[in-house]
């Protein structure tokens, strides 16, 4: 590490002390102030090992954005039983602050999960790694993300119909986004493309930070309406929808699991780890009938009579997939696992939104801006002891806002077919940036090192800025996960294979080149936004900007939108690398069920956290159905 690392170093962890006081301060207030965030009465209760019963109708494993969902629709027939395994605890009451959504990546509630390091792409992570951060804790990734509400393209749902998905078009999947929301934006109450009553609430932020209103502003000067990017229309831009109840997080573990956690026929298990799926293999026909899992270092069998459902994750259901004997033959020899059945597919096909991280933009506050707020973020200015205490007793201020994605933009590229509705990048458009948090949050998360930080932004530091991050949408490079050995406590090997397709990059920085032209609008530029000064030192022998240094610049800061998805995919039993059909049944196995981000055959054009929650409900109908009489 440069001596200017080690600097940074030093700065970083005295600032860390500061907040860790501030996070103290506020985890005593929310006891103190906020019942509503306690919420003890309706909190989930773990049954006791020596409580299971002998047998369920289903064991669902993973208690995340899809398990939660398929949990609570499940145990609304009185006469099933269903028992719901989740490895982590429940959520933290923290988590529940949308500006303190950050601090859960930094949690046991966090897999931990990185990608196996790269020299073609986070050549500016440690180890050149990039943090994938994975959910360990009952409402799974719901609990860890940013809280956006966003359903994807027409086209996607549609495109997955095409390649031999029947019932998995725009037109019948709209119907489960509606069935779980809970609309209360009250421009889109009467939409129809949203509902109310549903147990998934849907709300606007409740803070916004100044900024934002001119950089909503100049993408409008660019060429683009506010839309509803969940409506009929998604390109545009919009203030950010989030997955919240009263400003605070609604995680699939409060809306789902705490209304049907009381429900005699709902066994929830945590702190629980599935070790494998249970296969029996009589007269040539093989099926699961159980889940084996271990709670503190002894090991249950939970028998099911009707089906196991697998809702661990794009990256943990392929994992327990092939501890299970499910994958490809191969590798399952390679790493000492006994094959039950050949699936090829299983880990293959994974998909993520790759960004482009680390752009930082100066900007001057208007001369007449009188506002008691900081115009942007400022960890100093933005979090303080009065803020914790505003939130806490008045229930308002800043630890209401999302910094990192107050709004956000669905743009065409040149590559995109501007007469179509399906823009090829999603910009988030944020009020804090790398310098302005400190080094704390955003660069933390994604696992900068210290030397690439002291570069880019020491001499810069808590100077009024904003951020904003591209993303594509729809990656044509593929990657995979398997697994490093049969030991299920170690993490799975994740190799994203990032712009493996050149055609990526040259999107994605056309996205990189629209929020340089936003500061050639008339309304950042009476901000005076500028670029940040400083170059990558390995990029600086190319003309800023220009395609060349934004190709440099993306495989440096290369940027998760923690989106994995596609490693079980979907598709008909002529695809040999499809694991599940269009009921999500895995091929070649009976009473198995993946439901989940895995299954996605494409990934969908924005945040997946809303597709997920829709597959789960889509998931519960069909085996509602099939199992009526």
């Amino acid at each position: 590490m440069s001596v200017g690392g080690w600097l940074t170093a030093l700065r970083i962890g005295a600032t860390l002390l500061f907040q860790a006081r501030i996070a103290i301060l506020l985890q005593l207030l929310i006891v103190q102030f906020r019942p509503d965030i306690a919420d003890r009465e309706s909190r989930v209760k773990s049954v006791s090992p020596l409580n299971l019963r002998n047998e369920y109708d289903f064991v669902v494993a993973g208690a995340g954005s899809a398990g939660s969902v398929i949990a609570n629709r499940l145990s609304e027939n009185g006469n099933w039983t269903v028992l719901l395994v989740e490895v982590g605890l429940d959520e933290p009451e923290i988590s529940d602050v949308p500006l303190a959504s950050a601090i859960s990546e930094f949690t046991p509630h966090n897999s931990q999960i990185k990608t196996e390091p790269s020299k073609n792409y986070c050549q500016a992570m440690n180890k050149q790694q990039c943090n994938w951060p994975h959910g360990r804790v009952l409402g799974g990734s719901s609990v860890l993300n940013s809280m956006l509400y966003i359903r994807g393209n027409k086209r996607d749902y549609d495109s997955w119909e095409s390649l031999g998905n029947p019932g998995w078009d725009y037109d019948s999947v709209l119907p489960y986004f509606k069935k779980s929301e809970d609309m209360r934006i009250e421009e889109y109450k009467n939409s129809p493309y949203h509902h109310t009553g549903g147990y998934l609430t849907v709300e606007y932020f409740k803070y916004q930070t100044p900024v934002i209103k001119y950089l909503v502003k100049a993408t409008t000067e660019l060429g683009y309406d506010i839309v509803d990017a969940n409506g009929a229309t998604q390109t545009g831009v919009t203030n950010s929808h989030g997955t919240l109840r009263d400003g605070l997080r609604c995680s699939t573990a409060k809306a789902f699991l705490r209304p049907a956690s009381k429900r005699k026929n709902l066994d929830v298990s945590i702190l629980s780890t599935v070790e494998k799926i249970l296969i029996s293999e009589d007269n040539d026909t093989k099926r699961a009938y159980g889940v084996q899992f271990r709670i503190d270092g002894i090991s249950y069998k939970a028998v099911a009579k009707r089906e196991v459902i697998l809702s661990a994750g794009a990256l943990q259901s392929p994992q327990l997939l092939m501890l299970s004997g499910v994958g490809p033959k191969d590798h399952l020899d390679a790493v000492g696992v006994k094959t039950v059945h050949h699936a090829p597919g299983v880990g293959e096909n994974l998909q993520d939104h790759v960004a482009m991280g680390g752009m930082t933009y100066l900007v001057n506050p208007p001369a007449n801006y009188t506002g008691k707020d900081p115009f942007t973020f400022n960890l100093f200015e933005s979090i303080t002891e009065k803020d914790v205490e505003e939130f806490a007793v008045e229930r308002k201020g800043k630890l209401y806002a999302l910094p990192t994605s107050e709004a956000m933009a669905f743009i065409n590229t040149k590559y995109a077919n501007k007469s179509d509705d399906h823009p090829d990048i999603q910009l988030f458009l944020s009020s804090i940036s790398h310098e302005s948090d400190g080094g704390i949050f955003v660069s933390r998360a994604s696992h900068v090192n210290n030397d690439f930080y002291a570069e880019m932004y020491e001499n810069i530091i808590y100077e009024p800025s904003y951020g904003s991050i591209p993303l594509l949408l729809r990656p044509r490079s593929r990657g995979y996960v398997k697994l490093r050995s049969s030991d299920v406590d170690e993490l799975p090997m994740v190799v994203p294979n990032y712009f493996h397709d050149p055609h990526d990059l040259n999107v994605l920085i056309e996205g990189a080149n629209f929020i340089y032209n936003l500061t050639q609008t008339p309304t950042l530029k009476s901000l005076n936004a500028r670029a940040n000064p400083n170059r990558i030192p390995e990029c600086s022998s190319f003309k800023f900007p220009s395609d060349d240094y934004w190709k440099c610049h993306a495989r440096f800061y290369t940027s998760t939108i923690y989106h994995p998805c596609g490693t079980c995919k979907m598709g008909p039993a002529t695809d040999k690398m499809a694991v599940v059909d269009h009921r999500l049944k895995v091929h070649g196995i009976k009473g198995l069920r993946v439901v989940d981000a895995s299954i996605m055959p494409t990934i969908t054009s924005g945040n997946t956290n809303a597709p997920v929650i829709m597959i789960a409900e889509k998931a519960a109908d069909m085996i509602k159905e099939e199992w009526k009489s």
